[in-house]
C-alpha cells in the first residue's frame, strides 16, 4: 500500500510540474484534536493541543491549484477515565500526506479540499496498559481555507475528518471504532519564488 501512495504521489509530480508555477515550502501550526464516534462508555474525552510541520509542493493552473504536503502530526485526545486512574494524553503521531485541491481568488483567499494518508510512526499512551493502541494506517478527508500572498508567506485553517478507525486493540472499557477529527492552524513560509 504505501509503494502505491508513494508511486501515486511521484507521478502527481510529475503531471504538477507542466503547471504554470510552483512553490516548495515548510508549513507549520497547531493541531486541536479529538476521537468521534465510538463508544467510550464512562470515559471522558477531551481536545489534546499538538503540532504539525514540514514540507509543501504548490503548483498553480491559473486560478486553481494542487498542493502536496508531507507532515509529521500528533493527533489524539485526553482520556480522563476517572478516579485514581485521572487523566492521560492518548497521542498518535503519523507522517502525513495529504494532497489538497485549490481555488485561489484574485485577493490570495483560498479554498481547498482533498484527501489524506497517515502513517502511523508513534503512539504514547501515559500509563496505559493497551499495547499497540492505534492502527498503523489513517485515512481521512480535508477542507480548509486561508491566504496567501503573492510571494508565497500565508496562514490556514483545515479540518482533517477521519474515514478509518484509529483503535488497534480490544477492551470492554472502549469500543475501539472511533476516528481522528483534527483542525489545523497554520502558517505557510516559502523557500522558493513563484
Amino acid at each position: 500500500m504505501k509503494k502505491i501512495i508513494v508511486m501515486a504521489f511521484a507521478l502527481l509530480l510529475l503531471q504538477a510540474g507542466r503547471a504554470q508555477s510552483f512553490q516548495l515550502g515548510l508549513k507549520a501550526g497547531a493541531n486541536i484534536s479529538n476521537f468521534s464516534g465510538g463508544d467510550f462508555n464512562a470515559v471522558k474525552k477531551n481536545a489534546l493541543v499538538g503540532y504539525h510541520g514540514g514540507l509543501y509542493l504548490n503548483f498553480k493552473f491559473g486560478k486553481l491549484g494542487l498542493q502536496p504536503e508531507i507532515m509529521v502530526s500528533t493527533q489524539g485526545a485526553k482520556i480522563d477515565s476517572g478516579g485514581s486512574l485521572g487523566t492521560h494524553n492518548w497521542k498518535v503521531t503519523y507522517v502525513t500526506v495529504p494532497v489538497m485541491l485549490r481555488y485561489r481568488g484574485l485577493t490570495g483567499f483560498y479554498l481547498e479540499a482533498g484527501p489524506q494518508v497517515g502513517f502511523k510512526i508513534s503512539d504514547e499512551l501515559g500509563d496505559n496498559t493497551i499495547n499497540e493502541f492505534a492502527k498503523n494506517l489513517d485515512l481521512a478527508a480535508a477542507a480548509g481555507l486561508g491566504y496567501q500572498g503573492k510571494k508565497g508567506f500565508g496562514i490556514g485553517a483545515r479540518y482533517t475528518a477521519g474515514l478509518s478507525k484509529v483503535g488497534d486493540f480490544s477492551t470492554s472499557a472502549i469500543d475501539p471504532d472511533f476516528k481522528n477529527g483534527v483542525v489545523q492552524l497554520s502558517v505557510y513560509i516559502p523557500l522558493t519564488k513563484r
